[in-house]
């Protein structure tokens, strides 16, 4: 419709001037011919100047900037999945990595600690079988009374016969204990320690390191506690190797 308006208006503003051609007018002496003056209007709309193509629609305008925009997001679409993809990658390796670092960690420990273990406990076996010896030569110590190690009669007329000191036990006594305290410091030395826990005032009954034989009333001893060794007890670098068998008071 526009185009159709534009080029009637071009056709009239051509014929203008055939029709003031035709007209016949006055020609006064000594003036000079004039032609009637165009409008404005008129004079402005020959002057324009159109394109001969056809207007462009605003649809398809928006319809090539949006297919652009496509393109583009279709073109930056990969790129920002790839670096998705690769940044879970990331993610996934670290935490593998921190994993392993941590197993590792934790398998050392754990190997420190059995080697460890070996060590300290290698000779548990040897000890064990060495704790009849240790409880024999105990027991030959423990047979000897006190009497019999010092002299009790200092008068030298007393025949030997009936003295109750007997200098070649003594001397035997002295040597067996000896032996003892030689063997028990080596034995201290490699983690293996004997207690008694009825030495000193005694102590409370630990069912982790006594084994209770018997219970008895005991005047002026507290309930639970070991006023009586039968078998001495042995550690090994703090693991209980033998309990000692105690006799616990009960006076209640």
């Amino acid at each position: 419709m526009i185009q159709r308006s534009l080029l009637r208006h071009v056709q009239a503003i051509r014929q203008l001037p055939q029709s003031y051609a035709s007209r016949t007018t006055r020609i006064i002496p000594g003036a000079t011919q004039r032609l009637p003056a165009l409008s404005s209007h008129q004079t402005l709309s020959s002057q324009r100047f159109y394109s001969a193509e056809p207007a462009t629609s605003t649809s398809s305008e928006y319809s090539s900037t949006g297919s652009a925009s496509a393109e583009a997001q279709e073109q930056e679409d990969p790129i920002k999945k790839e670096l998705d993809s690769k940044s879970r990658e990331i993610i996934d390796l670290k935490d593998r990595y921190l994993r392993s670092v941590a197993d590792f960690r934790n398998l050392q420990d754990r190997t420190k600690r059995d080697i460890q273990s070996a060590r300290d406990f290698a000779i548990q076996k040897f000890a064990g079988d060495l704790i009849e010896s240790v409880d024999n030569l105990d027991r030959a110590l423990g047979t000897v009374p006190p009497s019999k190690l010092a002299p009790q009669n200092s008068d030298p007329d007393t025949p030997p016969e009936n003295r109750d000191y007997n200098k070649d036990l003594a001397n035997l006594y002295d040597g067996l204990k000896m032996t003892e305290t030689i063997l028990m410091g080596t034995l201290k030395k490699h983690g293996m320690e004997r207690f008694d826990p009825s030495e000193g005032e005694g102590e409370m009954f630990n069912p982790n390191l006594h084994e209770a034989t018997f219970q008895t009333k005991v005047d002026g001893k507290e309930d639970g506690k070991v006023f009586m060794t039968q078998q001495k007890g042995f550690l090994l670098n703090g693991r209980v190797l033998r309990a000692a068998k105690v006799g616990v008071v009960k006076n209640s």
